[in-house]
Protein backbone atom coordinates (compact mmCIF):
# COMPACT_ATOMS: atom_id res chain seq x y z
CA UNK A 1 0.00 0.00 0.00
CA UNK A 2 1.36 3.09 -1.06
CA UNK A 3 2.09 6.12 1.67
CA UNK A 4 -0.87 8.15 1.30
CA UNK A 5 0.13 11.19 3.55
CA UNK A 6 0.54 14.53 2.69
CA UNK A 7 4.48 15.08 1.75
CA UNK A 8 6.59 17.73 4.55
CA UNK A 9 9.15 19.61 4.79
CA UNK A 10 11.44 20.27 7.98
CA UNK A 11 10.43 23.83 7.26
CA UNK A 12 6.41 22.60 7.56
CA UNK A 13 6.80 22.29 11.33
CA UNK A 14 9.06 25.15 12.06
CA UNK A 15 6.45 26.93 10.63
CA UNK A 16 4.12 25.33 13.03
CA UNK A 17 5.79 26.69 16.20
CA UNK A 18 4.84 28.60 18.72
CA UNK A 19 7.68 31.20 19.35
CA UNK A 20 9.64 31.95 22.67
CA UNK A 21 12.60 33.83 23.61
CA UNK A 22 15.88 34.18 21.95
CA UNK A 23 17.22 30.13 22.94
CA UNK A 24 13.76 28.57 22.74
CA UNK A 25 13.56 29.95 18.93
CA UNK A 26 16.69 28.18 18.14
CA UNK A 27 15.45 24.72 20.28
CA UNK A 28 12.39 25.41 18.11
CA UNK A 29 14.30 25.02 14.83
CA UNK A 30 15.77 21.89 15.87
CA UNK A 31 12.64 20.46 16.91
CA UNK A 32 11.54 21.14 13.51
CA UNK A 33 14.40 18.55 12.31
CA UNK A 34 13.20 16.22 15.31
CA UNK A 35 9.36 16.53 14.24
CA UNK A 36 9.85 16.43 10.44
CA UNK A 37 12.39 12.60 11.41
CA UNK A 38 9.71 11.12 13.76
CA UNK A 39 6.86 12.18 11.11
CA UNK A 40 9.22 10.13 8.19
CA UNK A 41 9.01 7.27 11.28
CA UNK A 42 5.54 7.67 11.69
CA UNK A 43 5.92 8.45 15.51
CA UNK A 44 2.95 10.31 17.11
CA UNK A 45 3.76 13.34 19.07
CA UNK A 46 3.34 11.82 22.61
CA UNK A 47 6.32 9.60 21.53
CA UNK A 48 8.70 12.36 21.71
CA UNK A 49 7.26 13.95 24.51
CA UNK A 50 8.37 10.74 26.85
CA UNK A 51 11.78 10.56 24.61
CA UNK A 52 12.09 14.28 25.80
CA UNK A 53 11.24 12.73 29.69
CA UNK A 54 13.70 10.22 29.49
CA UNK A 55 16.91 12.41 27.64
CA UNK A 56 15.42 15.21 30.60
CA UNK A 57 15.26 12.90 33.59
CA UNK A 58 18.90 10.94 32.96
CA UNK A 59 20.64 13.79 32.28
CA UNK A 60 19.65 15.28 35.69
CA UNK A 61 20.25 12.74 37.58
CA UNK A 62 23.55 11.57 35.78
CA UNK A 63 24.60 15.50 36.60
CA UNK A 64 23.23 14.43 40.70
CA UNK A 65 24.83 11.52 40.93
CA UNK A 66 28.48 13.04 39.65
CA UNK A 67 28.64 15.48 42.41
CA UNK A 68 30.51 13.02 45.03
CA UNK A 69 33.21 12.44 42.11
CA UNK A 70 33.13 16.11 41.47
CA UNK A 71 34.24 16.81 44.90
CA UNK A 72 36.91 14.26 45.51
CA UNK A 73 38.17 15.94 42.26
CA UNK A 74 36.49 14.64 39.20
CA UNK A 75 36.49 17.11 36.54
CA UNK A 76 32.98 18.84 35.67
CA UNK A 77 33.69 20.22 32.10
CA UNK A 78 32.64 16.93 30.42
CA UNK A 79 29.51 16.49 32.62
CA UNK A 80 28.94 20.05 31.98
CA UNK A 81 29.18 20.05 28.36
CA UNK A 82 27.20 16.64 28.42
CA UNK A 83 24.42 18.36 30.11
CA UNK A 84 24.13 21.79 28.12
CA UNK A 85 23.58 19.43 25.15
CA UNK A 86 21.21 16.71 26.06
CA UNK A 87 19.27 19.22 28.32
CA UNK A 88 18.89 21.37 24.63
CA UNK A 89 18.48 17.97 22.71
CA UNK A 90 14.94 17.45 25.40
CA UNK A 91 13.63 20.42 25.29
CA UNK A 92 14.14 20.21 21.25
CA UNK A 93 11.69 17.52 21.74
CA UNK A 94 9.73 19.13 23.95
CA UNK A 95 9.38 21.77 20.89
CA UNK A 96 9.17 19.21 18.38
CA UNK A 97 6.17 17.20 19.96
CA UNK A 98 3.85 20.23 19.35
CA UNK A 99 5.09 21.23 15.85
CA UNK A 100 4.38 17.24 14.82
CA UNK A 101 1.04 17.15 16.36
CA UNK A 102 -0.45 20.68 14.57
CA UNK A 103 1.05 19.52 11.19
CA UNK A 104 -0.27 16.41 11.30
CA UNK A 105 -3.38 17.15 12.86
CA UNK A 106 -2.64 14.05 15.57
CA UNK A 107 -2.94 16.68 19.16
CA UNK A 108 -5.53 15.78 21.59
CA UNK A 109 -6.53 16.72 25.06
CA UNK A 110 -4.71 13.88 26.42
CA UNK A 111 -1.28 14.83 24.61
CA UNK A 112 -1.57 17.88 25.88
CA UNK A 113 -1.56 17.12 29.58
CA UNK A 114 1.02 14.35 29.13
CA UNK A 115 3.43 17.58 27.68
CA UNK A 116 2.58 19.76 30.56
CA UNK A 117 2.67 16.83 32.94
CA UNK A 118 6.07 15.67 31.61
CA UNK A 119 7.37 19.23 31.18
CA UNK A 120 6.80 19.41 35.30
CA UNK A 121 8.87 16.68 35.81
CA UNK A 122 12.01 17.57 34.21
CA UNK A 123 11.91 21.10 35.21
CA UNK A 124 11.92 19.60 39.01
CA UNK A 125 14.58 17.33 37.98
CA UNK A 126 16.54 20.77 36.45
CA UNK A 127 16.01 22.56 40.19
CA UNK A 128 17.13 19.60 42.12
CA UNK A 129 20.40 19.63 39.93
CA UNK A 130 20.56 23.51 40.97
CA UNK A 131 19.26 22.94 44.74
CA UNK A 132 21.72 19.61 44.83
CA UNK A 133 25.12 21.91 43.88
CA UNK A 134 24.62 24.73 45.30
CA UNK A 135 24.13 22.75 48.95
CA UNK A 136 27.14 20.99 47.67
CA UNK A 137 29.18 23.67 47.18
CA UNK A 138 28.10 26.40 49.37
CA UNK A 139 26.77 24.36 52.33
CA UNK A 140 26.48 27.82 54.77
CA UNK A 141 23.57 28.87 52.59
CA UNK A 142 20.27 28.69 54.36
CA UNK A 143 18.30 25.47 53.47
CA UNK A 144 15.43 27.81 53.15
CA UNK A 145 17.39 29.42 49.94
CA UNK A 146 16.79 26.27 48.38
CA UNK A 147 13.11 25.82 48.94
CA UNK A 148 11.94 29.65 48.54
CA UNK A 149 13.95 28.82 44.63
CA UNK A 150 12.10 24.96 44.32
CA UNK A 151 8.82 27.53 45.14
CA UNK A 152 9.26 29.81 42.81
CA UNK A 153 10.85 27.94 39.90
CA UNK A 154 6.93 27.44 39.32
CA UNK A 155 5.72 31.15 38.30
CA UNK A 156 7.28 30.09 35.20
CA UNK A 157 5.54 26.82 34.24
CA UNK A 158 2.02 28.36 35.89
CA UNK A 159 2.45 31.79 33.59
CA UNK A 160 3.33 29.73 30.63
CA UNK A 161 0.22 27.77 31.04
CA UNK A 162 -1.92 31.17 31.34
CA UNK A 163 -0.70 32.29 28.76
CA UNK A 164 -1.78 29.47 26.48
CA UNK A 165 -5.28 29.69 27.80
CA UNK A 166 -5.54 33.71 26.96
CA UNK A 167 -2.90 36.01 25.50
CA UNK A 168 -3.76 38.37 27.39
CA UNK A 169 -1.64 37.61 30.75
CA UNK A 170 1.46 38.68 29.15
CA UNK A 171 2.45 42.06 30.97
CA UNK A 172 5.10 43.32 28.55
CA UNK A 173 3.85 42.58 24.38
CA UNK A 174 6.94 44.14 22.83
CA UNK A 175 8.91 41.89 20.61
CA UNK A 176 11.62 44.48 20.38
CA UNK A 177 15.13 43.25 20.75
CA UNK A 178 15.42 44.61 23.84
CA UNK A 179 12.62 43.58 25.50
CA UNK A 180 13.88 39.73 24.49
CA UNK A 181 16.89 40.41 26.10
CA UNK A 182 15.61 41.13 29.65
CA UNK A 183 12.88 37.95 28.79
CA UNK A 184 15.77 35.83 28.65
CA UNK A 185 15.13 35.08 32.57
CA UNK A 186 12.42 33.77 31.29
CA UNK A 187 13.32 31.64 28.21
CA UNK A 188 14.23 28.01 29.14
CA UNK A 189 16.04 27.26 26.72
CA UNK A 190 18.76 29.98 28.38
CA UNK A 191 17.81 29.02 31.49
CA UNK A 192 19.03 25.20 31.19
CA UNK A 193 21.90 26.97 29.30
CA UNK A 194 23.18 28.86 32.24
CA UNK A 195 22.73 26.01 34.37
CA UNK A 196 24.60 23.70 32.60
CA UNK A 197 27.52 26.43 31.91
CA UNK A 198 27.59 27.23 36.30
CA UNK A 199 28.46 23.23 36.51
CA UNK A 200 32.01 24.68 35.25
CA UNK A 201 31.84 26.49 38.20
CA UNK A 202 29.81 24.49 40.67
CA UNK A 203 30.85 27.31 43.55
CA UNK A 204 28.58 29.60 41.10
CA UNK A 205 25.67 27.48 41.28
CA UNK A 206 24.62 29.63 44.80
CA UNK A 207 24.64 32.75 42.51
CA UNK A 208 22.11 31.40 39.74
CA UNK A 209 19.58 29.84 42.30
CA UNK A 210 19.22 33.10 44.38
CA UNK A 211 19.27 35.07 40.73
CA UNK A 212 16.47 33.13 39.46
CA UNK A 213 15.03 32.92 42.59
CA UNK A 214 14.50 36.86 43.27
CA UNK A 215 13.47 37.34 39.53
CA UNK A 216 10.58 34.44 39.57
CA UNK A 217 9.99 36.05 43.38
CA UNK A 218 9.75 39.32 42.00
CA UNK A 219 8.02 38.01 38.48
CA UNK A 220 5.62 36.31 40.57
CA UNK A 221 4.64 39.85 42.93
CA UNK A 222 4.31 42.14 39.92
CA UNK A 223 2.01 39.84 38.21
CA UNK A 224 -0.27 39.64 41.13
CA UNK A 225 -0.39 43.14 41.41
CA UNK A 226 -0.83 44.01 37.49
CA UNK A 227 -3.84 41.61 37.29
CA UNK A 228 -5.69 42.37 40.71
CA UNK A 229 -4.88 46.12 39.36
CA UNK A 230 -7.38 45.09 36.50
CA UNK A 231 -10.24 43.42 38.41
CA UNK A 232 -10.26 46.26 41.10
CA UNK A 233 -10.54 49.16 38.19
Amino acid sequence: MSDQRPPHRPADFLAANRGGGLVTLLDQRGGALFAYAAWRAGLKPTHLTLLNLLVGLATSAAVIAYIPAAKDGAPWWPLALGALVLWHAAYMLDCADGQLARVTGTGSDAGARVDILCDVAIQASVVAVVVAVADAYTPWLPAWCGAAFAALWMTNLVTAVMAKEDASVSMVRSTSLAVRLVKLVRDYGFVVAVVALALLWPASMAAVMLCFGAVNGLFLLASIAVNARATLR
